[in-house]
């Protein structure tokens, strides 16, 4: 008798699968791999435009300017003048549009617990700062990687390995020595620059930033981001030196957009359609403007997957 209440306990317990059944599992929102943190974006200072055009205007005799260093009894004292150039370069803000739609049926019927036109305009949202980031970087007209001047460009030092050495990104410091802030590289060329710092006994030192962690070099840290694309083995490094009043790199943005989110960002609602789809507009504005050539530096041809082997 013993042996058969057993057995029949066994037979009748509620299982996992089927206690599952009457269980609330807890959802995350959906998760989107493609996203980074976008450490470009935080770390560029942004500049409002009044009508989506920015000029940037330069002095156009330089060597010309004069000062006097005599004392005051000298009976002549030298005239100069600063002139300008004509007409400055003009940056126009960059459009990244896309219409987001959403079945009002789907919207209705399957928001709980997480709203479905929330996330569906969130995971937009980072789609298109993903694709603002890569256009900083390297669009034709305005991206950082198409605005370094020849003189700004620095090949490695000839005879090591190929990745990138302290000596490579001392020589770039030295052509943006006035204030830099900080290099920016692909995280696999961050990582080929620590194991050869670290072979040469000099290993980088880390530094906190929006609590994280980031290796530095004399005191700058490396920000990674992969906009910076590596090919055939082989990726740069950007130097950079920001903000208006150090004569730097600024980012652009348009103010005051209707339906505003966060800067140049703006969603609207475009309405419902016969076929009861609700759409949505999101739209972002921004550019990016040098405006001095010794702002920015970039070495280049640094290669990501040699380096020397540990004993």
């Amino acid at each position: 008798m013993p042996e058969d209440i057993h057995q029949g306990q066994s037979h009748t317990a509620l299982g996992d699968v089927a206690a599952r059944t009457l269980a609330n599992a807890t959802k995350t929102v959906p998760m989107l791999s493609t996203i980074t943190p976008r450490w470009l974006v935080h770390l560029l200072p942004w500049t409002p435009l009044e009508a989506g055009i920015y000029r940037v205007n330069k002095v156009d005799n330089e060597a010309d300017l004069l000062v006097d260093t005599s004392s005051l009894d000298e009976k002549e004292l030298p005239q100069t003048f600063a002139d300008y150039q004509e007409w400055g370069r003009e940056y126009r803000l960059n459009a990244v549009n896309t219409v987001l739609d959403v079945h009002t049926r789907i919207a209705d019927l399957y928001s709980s617990p997480h709203n479905q036109i929330h996330e569906q305009l969130r995971l937009t949202i980072e789609t298109i700062k993903e694709r603002q980031e890569s256009e900083l970087i390297n669009n034709a007209e305005y991206g950082l990687l198409n605005n370094v001047a020849p003189s700004q460009v620095v090949q490695p030092v000839k005879g090591g390995t190929g990745a990138p050495t302290p000596d490579d990104l001392d020589e770039l410091i030295s052509r943006v020595w006035k204030e830099p802030a900080f290099f920016l590289a692909h995280p696999k060329t961050i990582a080929a620059f620590g194991r050869e710092a670290t072979y040469r006994g000099v290993p980088p030192v880390i530094t906190t930033l929006f609590g994280s962690q980031f290796l530095t070099w004399r005191g700058l840290p490396l920000i990674p981001t992969d906009k910076i694309k590596i090919t055939d083995g082989k990726s740069k490094i950007l130097l950079l030196r920001t903000g208006e009043s150090c004569q730097g790199v600024v980012g652009l943005y348009q103010p005051n957009l209707t339906g505003e989110l966060s800067l140049g960002l703006s969603v609207r609602f475009m309405g419902i359609n016969h076929k009861a789809i609700a759409s949505y507009l999101i739209s972002l504005y921004s550019s990016l403007a040098v405006l001095t050539d010794d702002a920015l530096g970039a070495l280049e041809n640094v290669e990501v997957g040699k380096y020397h082997e540990y004993e």
